[in-house]
């Protein structure tokens, strides 16, 4: 397997092998471009060119930062605002009428917590999926791995570890529920 095989398959992969960081280049050339149109539609286009799946009425504001860009799916009527950074090394998909707020920070890879391996580039990348109709407010951080439930909310600058479950309202660092009302 590819080291680019193995990074989508969810498995240990090497982060410096030589065909991810040409193809991370790629990524970033094709961002920068879109972090400095000014014309009405060639961001749309630009955006279109950069991310794996951008579904109707779907839009990411400038700046806007990511790793691959073809790992990312944006559904119907969703929105990203300015400053999102989304580390695609596995995919990312965002449901259909989702709001994310600026700077919001969508990890999917996480390096080797042993020190040697972590040195010599071992990495891994777990999804991470946003269901239909969630918030995701300024400054929150997503982690590997976690899926937000429809209809839920994430206050702003929360860390998210974990799944947050259908409806929940998540705050803190890391997020936990909020007791109800």
């Amino acid at each position: 397997m590819t080291e680019y095989e193995k990074m989508i398959a969810s498995q240990s992969y090497d982060c410096m092998a030589p065909e991810l960081d040409l193809l991370r280049r790629e990524a970033a050339r094709r961002y920068r471009r879109f972090n400095r149109a000014d014309e009405e539609d060639e961001p749309l286009a630009l955006l279109k060119e950069m991310v794996g799946e951008l579904a109707e009425n779907a839009f990411i504001c400038p700046p806007f930062y990511c790793s691959y860009g073809r790992h990312i799916s944006l559904g119907v009527g969703s929105f990203i605002n300015l400053g999102a950074t989304l580390l695609d090394n596995a995919p990312i998909r965002i449901g259909a009428e989702v709001m994310i707020g600026p700077n919001v920070q969508i990890y999917t890879a996480a390096h080797a917590l042993d020190a040697d391996e972590r040195i010599q580039g071992v990495e891994t990348a777990l999804p991470v999926t946003i269901e239909d109709r969630v918030w995701i407010g300024g400054g929150a951080i997503l982690l590997p791995g976690v899926t937000i439930g429809r209809d839920a909310v994430v206050g702003a600058g929360a860390v998210v570890t974990r799944d947050v479950p259908a409806g929940a309202r998540v705050v803190g660092n890391p997020a936990r529920i909020l007791a109800p009302a």
